[in-house]
């Protein structure tokens, strides 16, 4: 199942040239990856607190199609393509209207306190077999 979350582009988000700084759609996944997760019911400063449990980004493949704009509204899309007990890998795209602008492959992985890798809460995986 696809999460979708909007974006407005601010004049922050642009570099001298009037388009989107290419790192800023960095933030923009991000964002989208956040509100996917919390969508799944998954807190993660709660996560975080209880059991120490935090997700970082181990490889980003990213291609930068054609520029976003000041003023555009975007569309993140962002969907699972695997898990394993202890990594995410999912596919974003930002895109105007029908146009994509941007594609990532993400790889997260689960950290514990010590920053070694951990399973995934089994509450999580289990939402992520669900949808």
């Amino acid at each position: 199942m696809t999460h979708r979350l909007t974006v407005r582009v601010y004049y922050e988000d642009t570099d001298l040239a009037g388009i989107v700084y290419y790192a800023n759609y960095l933030k923009f996944i991000e964002r989208a990856r956040s509100e996917w997760v919390r969508g799944l019911g998954l807190d993660q400063v709660r996560l975080k607190a209880e059991s120490g449990i935090v997700f970082a980004v181990r490889r980003v493949e990213a291609d930068y199609l054609s520029p976003a704009k000041f003023d555009d509204l975007l569309t993140v899309e962002t969907d699972l393509q695997r898990f394993t007990p202890a990594r995410l890998v999912v596919d974003q795209a930002v895109l105007r209207g029908e146009t994509r602008l941007f594609e990532a492959r993400v790889t997260l992985a689960a950290l514990g306190a010590g920053g070694r890798p951990v399973r995934l809460p089994a509450e999580f995986r289990r939402s992520l077999e669900t949808g």
